[in-house]
Protein backbone atom coordinates (compact mmCIF):
# COMPACT_ATOMS: atom_id res chain seq x y z
CA UNK A 1 0.00 0.00 0.00
CA UNK A 2 1.36 3.82 -0.71
CA UNK A 3 0.36 6.95 -0.49
CA UNK A 4 -1.23 6.82 -4.36
CA UNK A 5 -2.94 3.89 -3.99
CA UNK A 6 -4.55 5.58 -0.89
CA UNK A 7 -5.30 9.29 -2.72
CA UNK A 8 -6.69 7.61 -5.78
CA UNK A 9 -9.12 5.70 -3.11
CA UNK A 10 -9.91 8.46 -1.80
CA UNK A 11 -10.79 10.63 -5.01
CA UNK A 12 -12.80 7.75 -6.05
CA UNK A 13 -14.61 7.57 -3.12
CA UNK A 14 -15.13 11.25 -3.32
CA UNK A 15 -16.51 10.96 -6.89
CA UNK A 16 -19.15 8.40 -5.56
CA UNK A 17 -20.23 10.52 -2.50
CA UNK A 18 -20.48 13.81 -4.58
CA UNK A 19 -22.70 11.58 -7.32
CA UNK A 20 -25.51 10.81 -4.27
CA UNK A 21 -25.27 13.51 -2.36
CA UNK A 22 -26.12 15.05 -5.62
CA UNK A 23 -29.55 17.51 -5.29
CA UNK A 24 -32.70 15.40 -5.60
CA UNK A 25 -31.89 15.11 -9.14
CA UNK A 26 -30.37 12.97 -11.59
CA UNK A 27 -30.09 15.53 -14.55
CA UNK A 28 -26.97 15.54 -16.52
CA UNK A 29 -25.81 11.77 -15.35
CA UNK A 30 -25.69 9.09 -17.33
CA UNK A 31 -27.48 6.19 -15.90
CA UNK A 32 -25.93 3.70 -18.38
CA UNK A 33 -22.56 4.42 -17.22
CA UNK A 34 -23.82 4.25 -13.68
CA UNK A 35 -24.92 0.55 -14.62
CA UNK A 36 -21.70 -0.30 -16.41
CA UNK A 37 -20.06 0.58 -13.24
CA UNK A 38 -22.03 -1.35 -11.24
CA UNK A 39 -20.90 -4.96 -13.55
CA UNK A 40 -17.42 -3.34 -13.39
CA UNK A 41 -17.30 -3.61 -9.19
CA UNK A 42 -19.59 -6.79 -9.58
CA UNK A 43 -17.95 -8.88 -11.87
CA UNK A 44 -14.36 -7.24 -9.92
CA UNK A 45 -15.24 -7.77 -6.39
CA UNK A 46 -15.95 -11.75 -6.45
CA UNK A 47 -13.17 -12.41 -5.11
CA UNK A 48 -14.58 -11.22 -1.87
CA UNK A 49 -16.07 -14.82 -1.73
CA UNK A 50 -12.66 -16.41 -1.98
CA UNK A 51 -9.73 -14.28 -1.28
CA UNK A 52 -9.15 -12.10 2.03
CA UNK A 53 -6.62 -9.38 1.73
CA UNK A 54 -6.85 -6.64 4.55
CA UNK A 55 -9.82 -4.89 6.52
CA UNK A 56 -8.95 -1.79 4.02
CA UNK A 57 -9.51 -3.97 0.88
CA UNK A 58 -12.58 -5.70 1.88
CA UNK A 59 -14.49 -2.69 3.30
CA UNK A 60 -13.17 -0.63 0.00
CA UNK A 61 -14.88 -3.25 -1.92
CA UNK A 62 -17.72 -3.51 0.21
CA UNK A 63 -18.36 0.68 -0.39
CA UNK A 64 -18.03 0.50 -4.23
CA UNK A 65 -20.90 -1.84 -4.45
CA UNK A 66 -23.07 -0.81 -2.35
CA UNK A 67 -22.62 2.91 -3.56
CA UNK A 68 -22.84 1.87 -7.38
CA UNK A 69 -26.22 0.26 -6.83
CA UNK A 70 -27.08 2.76 -4.42
CA UNK A 71 -26.34 5.44 -7.12
CA UNK A 72 -28.20 3.14 -10.11
CA UNK A 73 -31.60 2.97 -7.63
CA UNK A 74 -31.02 6.82 -6.98
CA UNK A 75 -31.36 7.43 -10.74
CA UNK A 76 -33.55 4.91 -11.95
CA UNK A 77 -36.29 4.61 -9.05
CA UNK A 78 -36.40 7.51 -6.84
CA UNK A 79 -35.34 10.08 -9.02
CA UNK A 80 -36.52 8.74 -12.49
CA UNK A 81 -38.36 12.00 -13.01
CA UNK A 82 -35.83 13.89 -13.69
CA UNK A 83 -33.62 11.60 -15.69
CA UNK A 84 -33.08 12.83 -19.04
CA UNK A 85 -33.45 8.94 -20.85
CA UNK A 86 -33.62 10.91 -24.29
CA UNK A 87 -29.97 11.99 -24.40
CA UNK A 88 -28.58 9.24 -22.37
CA UNK A 89 -28.64 7.37 -25.16
CA UNK A 90 -25.19 5.63 -26.05
CA UNK A 91 -25.38 1.92 -27.10
CA UNK A 92 -24.30 -0.05 -24.57
CA UNK A 93 -23.45 -3.11 -26.89
CA UNK A 94 -21.04 -1.03 -28.53
CA UNK A 95 -18.85 -1.31 -25.41
CA UNK A 96 -20.06 -4.61 -23.97
CA UNK A 97 -19.24 -7.39 -27.12
CA UNK A 98 -15.55 -5.80 -27.80
CA UNK A 99 -14.91 -5.96 -24.18
CA UNK A 100 -16.59 -9.41 -23.66
CA UNK A 101 -14.54 -10.92 -26.65
CA UNK A 102 -11.15 -9.08 -25.52
CA UNK A 103 -11.51 -10.20 -21.86
CA UNK A 104 -11.54 -13.72 -23.36
CA UNK A 105 -8.70 -13.16 -25.67
CA UNK A 106 -6.95 -11.46 -23.65
CA UNK A 107 -5.93 -12.33 -19.86
CA UNK A 108 -3.84 -13.47 -17.02
CA UNK A 109 -5.32 -16.75 -16.71
CA UNK A 110 -8.44 -18.69 -18.44
CA UNK A 111 -10.43 -19.64 -15.59
CA UNK A 112 -13.92 -17.73 -14.68
CA UNK A 113 -13.26 -15.32 -12.00
CA UNK A 114 -9.68 -14.48 -13.92
CA UNK A 115 -11.78 -13.73 -16.68
CA UNK A 116 -14.84 -11.77 -15.01
CA UNK A 117 -11.67 -9.78 -13.34
CA UNK A 118 -10.27 -8.78 -16.94
CA UNK A 119 -13.53 -8.15 -18.10
CA UNK A 120 -13.96 -5.41 -15.18
CA UNK A 121 -10.43 -4.02 -15.78
CA UNK A 122 -11.64 -3.46 -19.77
CA UNK A 123 -15.40 -2.25 -19.32
CA UNK A 124 -14.00 0.60 -16.59
CA UNK A 125 -11.54 1.76 -19.32
CA UNK A 126 -14.63 2.76 -21.41
CA UNK A 127 -17.48 2.64 -18.71
CA UNK A 128 -17.54 6.90 -18.63
CA UNK A 129 -17.90 6.70 -22.26
CA UNK A 130 -21.81 6.96 -22.24
CA UNK A 131 -21.36 10.29 -19.52
CA UNK A 132 -19.00 11.73 -21.95
CA UNK A 133 -21.59 11.66 -24.91
CA UNK A 134 -24.19 12.12 -23.01
CA UNK A 135 -22.44 16.04 -22.12
CA UNK A 136 -21.28 16.10 -25.77
CA UNK A 137 -25.38 15.76 -26.35
CA UNK A 138 -27.00 18.44 -24.38
CA UNK A 139 -23.79 20.43 -24.85
CA UNK A 140 -22.87 21.02 -21.07
CA UNK A 141 -22.76 19.86 -17.96
CA UNK A 142 -23.36 21.04 -14.09
CA UNK A 143 -20.86 22.08 -11.78
CA UNK A 144 -21.47 19.55 -9.75
CA UNK A 145 -21.44 16.11 -12.85
CA UNK A 146 -17.93 18.33 -13.29
CA UNK A 147 -16.17 18.17 -9.91
CA UNK A 148 -18.08 14.45 -10.09
CA UNK A 149 -15.82 13.61 -13.46
CA UNK A 150 -13.01 15.39 -12.42
CA UNK A 151 -12.55 13.32 -8.90
CA UNK A 152 -13.10 9.61 -11.09
CA UNK A 153 -10.54 11.07 -13.84
CA UNK A 154 -8.33 12.02 -10.71
CA UNK A 155 -8.69 8.07 -9.25
CA UNK A 156 -7.59 6.65 -12.71
CA UNK A 157 -4.58 9.70 -12.80
CA UNK A 158 -3.03 8.69 -9.12
CA UNK A 159 -3.61 4.49 -10.01
CA UNK A 160 -0.68 5.47 -13.18
CA UNK A 161 1.35 6.69 -10.13
CA UNK A 162 0.39 4.38 -8.07
CA UNK A 163 1.61 1.52 -10.74
CA UNK A 164 4.54 3.22 -11.05
CA UNK A 165 5.39 3.46 -8.24
CA UNK A 166 4.92 -0.07 -7.21
CA UNK A 167 7.28 -0.86 -10.82
CA UNK A 168 9.96 1.07 -9.17
CA UNK A 169 9.76 -0.81 -5.51
CA UNK A 170 8.19 -4.00 -5.84
CA UNK A 171 8.95 -4.41 -9.48
CA UNK A 172 5.59 -5.11 -10.01
CA UNK A 173 3.47 -4.88 -13.69
CA UNK A 174 0.36 -5.77 -14.84
CA UNK A 175 0.02 -5.43 -18.40
CA UNK A 176 -4.04 -5.41 -18.50
CA UNK A 177 -4.72 -3.04 -15.78
CA UNK A 178 -1.87 -0.28 -16.44
CA UNK A 179 -2.72 -0.31 -20.33
CA UNK A 180 -6.31 -0.27 -19.45
CA UNK A 181 -6.09 2.81 -16.82
CA UNK A 182 -3.71 4.72 -19.30
CA UNK A 183 -6.99 4.46 -22.03
CA UNK A 184 -8.97 5.63 -19.57
CA UNK A 185 -7.25 8.81 -18.25
CA UNK A 186 -6.82 9.41 -21.82
CA UNK A 187 -10.25 10.04 -22.08
CA UNK A 188 -10.33 12.66 -19.21
CA UNK A 189 -7.50 15.42 -20.73
CA UNK A 190 -9.94 17.36 -22.78
CA UNK A 191 -12.31 16.91 -19.75
CA UNK A 192 -9.03 18.24 -17.26
CA UNK A 193 -8.48 20.77 -19.31
CA UNK A 194 -11.72 22.70 -19.38
CA UNK A 195 -12.24 21.61 -15.99
CA UNK A 196 -8.81 23.70 -15.14
CA UNK A 197 -9.69 26.56 -17.87
CA UNK A 198 -13.26 26.99 -16.73
CA UNK A 199 -14.70 25.64 -13.99
CA UNK A 200 -12.44 26.39 -11.16
CA UNK A 201 -13.03 30.08 -12.77
CA UNK A 202 -16.64 29.88 -12.16
CA UNK A 203 -17.44 28.79 -15.31
CA UNK A 204 -20.47 26.61 -16.49
CA UNK A 205 -18.63 23.76 -18.57
CA UNK A 206 -20.21 23.86 -22.31
CA UNK A 207 -19.09 21.98 -24.90
CA UNK A 208 -20.24 22.53 -28.77
CA UNK A 209 -23.11 20.86 -29.86
CA UNK A 210 -22.55 17.55 -32.36
CA UNK A 211 -23.58 18.64 -35.90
Amino acid sequence: MNVFRILGDVSHLLAIIILILKSKSCAGISGKSQILFALVFTTRYLDLFTTFISVYNTVMKVIFLICAYVTVYMIYVKFRKTFDSENDSFRLEFLLVPVTGLSFLENHSFTPLEILWTFSIYLESVAILPQLFMISKTGEAETITTHYLFFLGLYRALYIANWVWRYYTENFYDQIAVVSGVVQTIFYCDFFYLYITKVLKGKKLSLPMPV
